[in-house]
């Protein structure tokens, strides 16, 4: 059974070359090569790996630095800027790149955040419009992010981190599973697809984190 990793951020140690943008949350650095080797260290086969907004914005040029250099091992995905009035050419640009297998939006209020804005589906219908599935990063936020879902039927939409909210270092939320029923009515739009990636930060057990949901 070939085992894919759904979403990894690579990333280099910050320097002038390729400065960050924001903050760091993990590891001083995440390369191609240190990837590579955690992959297979845990017999992982291959990766999606999308693009790290914290710290590169809408620049997926490492991304697809790591990809050149191992095309058998990763994809990529690229944020993209909904605001960005050229949204579509961006898309269609994206699409014709080797590697590029999808794009991803987030409900970010450094962004657009209201579900509703014309902009924010303007984007998500030109993914659609361009076969690309959109990674959503709506965590914390079903509510608005099934709104981007019902006005999107024809763009296939991954909604990551399980739509989620996910702390960066422990302990685990007080009500970690609060808003998994709103993530279940999603089922109903054949578009979604779910994105089960960093659930271990929701489980107060260790490996194999037997508290977690599985039914």
């Amino acid at each position: 059974m070939t085992v894919i990793d759904v979403q990894v951020h690579a990333y280099e140690r910050n320097h002038p070359g390729r400065p960050w943008a924001g903050q760091l949350y993990g590891p001083a650095s995440a390369t191609g090569d240190e990837m590579v080797a955690a992959m297979d260290a845990v017999g992982v086969d291959a990766a999606i790996i999308v693009s790290t907004f914290n710290l590169y914005r809408y620049d997926p040029s490492y991304a697809l630095q790591v990809y050149a250099k191992y095309p058998e091992r990763f994809r990529v995905v690229k944020p993209v800027d909904p605001a960005n009035p050229a949204v579509d050419d961006v898309v269609a640009d994206w699409v014709k790149t080797k590697g590029a297998v999808g794009v991803r939006l987030m409900l970010r209020e450094e962004q657009i955040s209201d579900p509703t804005d014309p902009r924010l589906n303007r984007a998500f219908a030109a993914a659609g419009r361009h076969g690309l599935p959109v990674n959503f990063l709506c965590w914390g936020r079903l509510d608005d992010g099934t709104e981007v879902v019902r006005r999107n039927p024809d763009t296939v939409i991954v909604i990551d981190h399980l739509g989620l909210l996910q702390p960066n270092e422990p302990p685990p939320l007080a009500e970690p599973w609060a808003d998994l029923p709103k993530l279940l009515a999603l089922a109903a739009y054949p578009n979604v697809r779910v994105k089960i990636s960093g659930a271990c930060t929701l489980s107060r057990e260790p490996f194999p984190y037997n508290d977690i949901p599985n039914g």
